[in-house]
């Protein structure tokens, strides 16, 4: 391998292949790679993507993975079995205080209750 020079290599280390699994498949001008007379399709490879947290180029991709994945990746994570239950208790969230618009002496925030619509004071907490 010949190095051009330091930016370069940086840039070439930080591409990425989309993991969809029917990627080269589908046919267009940024996947076609190769001479004129030896002409491929080939999988996309980015310094960025935007869908499935940065590991696939479109949705396509994604829903490829996952129809050939999913399963297998669900079973080993851990699939639910029965329902996740959220309890009064828990159900408390931080939403924008909307009479904090008409008067700024409102707190910002408060709690809201998505269980009950009840509401309370909003306290800040650690880490938050």
């Amino acid at each position: 391998m010949v190095l051009i020079g330091l930016r370069e290599v940086m840039i070439m280390s930080n591409m990425k292949y989309c993991q969809g699994t029917r990627c080269h498949t589908y046919d267009t001008k940024d996947r076609k790679k190769g001479s004129k007379d030896n002409k491929r399709n080939e999988t996309r490879k980015r310094s960025q993507f935007y869908y499935g947290n940065g590991n696939f180029c479109s949705l396509n991709c994604q829903t490829d993975w996952f129809n050939t994945h999913g399963d297998n990746a669900i079973n080993h994570f851990g699939r639910v079995e029965k329902p996740i239950v959220l309890t009064v208790d828990e159900a408390w969230q931080r939403q924008w205080n909307r009479s904090h618009w008409e008067d700024d002496t409102q707190p910002r925030f408060i709690e809201r209750n998505t269980i009950t619509n009840a509401t309370r004071p909003y306290t800040e907490r650690e880490g938050e």
